[in-house]
């Protein structure tokens, strides 16, 4: 007969243990009982407020002085024999926020692993009062989550290390649906992070495309891909642009993929995501010297954004919603067949781009992609249009880790869609700041002679480019044609561009997946 571990271990297999982290199980008070676990992790704000766990704790804190600031592991009576104290620190600072929450389990988790537990209870206790705070429970398991993320090669190179801990257990109020939603948002971070933070060849454009029809296979996501090349020149020749020398070999081949989901019930929402999806950015021939290359096969994460909404999306399912996720997968290779400064190239929408630098390659592969969606917004019943990048080392320098930076053109300015974003970040500690589209942005990429309409980018890194993040997102505006379309258009769509460039994820380290939580907020608020 299966024990119950077995049992969840097997459940984990069966419904594709390739994207689980762990078997996650919701329990009742008074876990701390079961044998099945070999350790609790207690995320607590006080020493006292861990009722069945306080007198070891205290008695801790008395032989040291640091462990009520710092936590720790103590010997404790209930049968798992040890508890990890993950102090939340104080809640009450002008900077206080949830991420609190997540810091505090994920160090716990870590804590519990490095000292052989291999079934954690994560134990958790009703958040504090203040609102910003009331999804902390949720952030602590996420936070737990993190901690157990195996990176794709190594689950697939070394079996023996797919897992980090057996099962982890969750006590705390209303597990169930804690857990429930923790695994649908978790599960779109896992496809986020493989994407992402995998490496150049095992994650080239084919292999990002075998990856997502696997992912997405049987699922309520469908999946287009955009391979030939002949269409990719003729409609999307901006991105064409960038991929020219990388098609030169085919498993670097670029690839367009669309993703694609509709609810049940009328629509009342269309939702457009485009993700920039460069799987190794050299620079082109305005190459990245000086050892400022490596790191460079995060350079997808916008991509692997995309995929991680549309599969939280998927796993969610909601109604009345139309969502369609856009990967513009290329990698910016260097050699005879590249694109270079000064080619003149028109765009899908009709626009003459003159190029200033191969290294700002993103913005070229994501307009036309950005512009076919455009066109379909125009039909669509209230359309809404994003991108999300890891586009430019000044949004990196402007905010710091690990914030994402949000603007908006005017349609999505009336609707306060920046605002609105980062307050949904700021309760799962998915951080945001707010940067303005100015008039000189688009002054800046206007065409400088009669050749080109716009000048794709100053042949200066964007950190040393006033309003170098602004910018640019003028420019996806003006070669996509989103111009025609601000207030004063006669089909006004709300558009709004995500640097994730400091958001993404320490290198070396784990991708974040950002923004995926906050947008699965802000789009999915009936879910929270």
């Amino acid at each position: 007969m299966l024990s119950s571990v077995q049992s969840l271990r097997m459940a984990a297999t069966t419904t594709g243990a390739r994207w689980v982290t762990c078997a996650i199980e919701a329990c009742k008070a008074g876990a701390e009982s079961d044998s099945r676990f070999d350790g609790v992790v207690l995320v607590s704000d006080s020493l006292n407020s861990a009722s069945s766990h306080v007198e070891h704790l205290l008695n801790q804190s008395k032989v040291d002085a640091a462990f009520e600031e710092e936590g720790g592991i103590v010997a404790t009576s209930h049968p798992s024999g040890r508890t990890v104290y993950a102090p939340l620190g104080a809640l009450n600072k002008d900077f206080s926020d949830v991420r609190s929450y997540g810091e505090a389990a994920e160090k716990g988790i870590k804590r519990a692993l490095s000292a052989g537990i291999k079934r954690p209870l994560l134990s958790l206790l009703p958040v504090a009062k203040n609102p910003m705070y009331k999804h902390g429970n949720l952030v602590s398991v996420l936070g737990a989550l993190q901690a157990l993320y195996v990176p794709l090669e190594v689950r697939e190179c070394l079996p023996e290390k797919a897992h980090k801990a057996e099962m982890l257990g969750l006590d705390c109020p209303a597990a169930e649906s804690v857990r429930k939603l923790a695994l649908a948002l978790e599960n779109g971070r896992i496809a986020g992070r493989d994407i992402g933070g995998s490496d150049p060849e095992r994650m080239a454009p084919p292999r990002v495309e075998q990856y997502i029809r696997e992912l997405f296979d049987g699922s309520s996501v469908s999946v287009e891909v955009i391979s030939d090349l002949k269409t990719i020149e003729k409609e999307y020749p901006l991105f064409a642009a960038v991929n020219r020398c990388a098609n030169d070999v085919p498993r670097h081949a670029g690839r367009v993929i669309y993703l694609r989901y509709k609810g049940s019930g009328p629509i009342e929402k269309t939702i457009y995501l485009v993700g920039k999806g460069v799987t190794y950015d050299t620079g082109g021939c305005d190459i990245k010297a000086g050892g400022v290359m490596a790191g460079m096969h995060r350079d997808k994460c916008g991509s692997a954004a995309v995929a991680a909404f549309m599969k939280v999306v998927d796993e969610l399912k909601p109604t009345n919603v139309e969502v369609v996720g856009a990967m513009a997968m290329v990698r910016n290779s260097v050699g005879s067949n590249a694109y270079v400064s000064d080619e003149i190239v028109t765009s899908r929408a009709g626009v003459r781009v003159r190029v200033g630098n191969t290294d700002a390659e993103g913005r070229m592969a994501m307009a036309d992609v950005l512009c076919k969606l455009k066109e379909e917004a125009v039909n669509a019943i209230n359309p809404q249009l994003m991108t999300i990048a890891t586009l430019t080392g000044h949004a990196y320098l402007a905010v710091g880790e690990p914030y994402s930076i949000i603007l908006d053109n005017g349609p999505a300015a009336r609707q306060e869609v920046s605002k609105k974003v980062q307050e949904a970040g700021n309760l799962l500690g998915d951080m945001f700041e707010i940067s303005t589209i100015r008039k000189e942005d688009y002054a800046f990429h206007k065409g400088k002679s009669e050749y080109e309409d716009v000048l794709q980018c100053n042949n200066l890194p964007s950190s040393r480019t006033p309003r170098g993040h602004q910018a640019p997102a003028a420019f996806i505006i003006l070669a996509s044609g989103l111009n025609k379309h601000g207030i004063d258009g006669a089909v006004p769509l709300p558009f709004s561009h995500l640097d994730i460039a400091a958001a993404s994820g320490p290198f070396p380290g784990i991708p974040s997946s950002a923004p995926v939580l906050a947008l699965a907020r802000y789009y999915l608020p009936q879910f929270f």
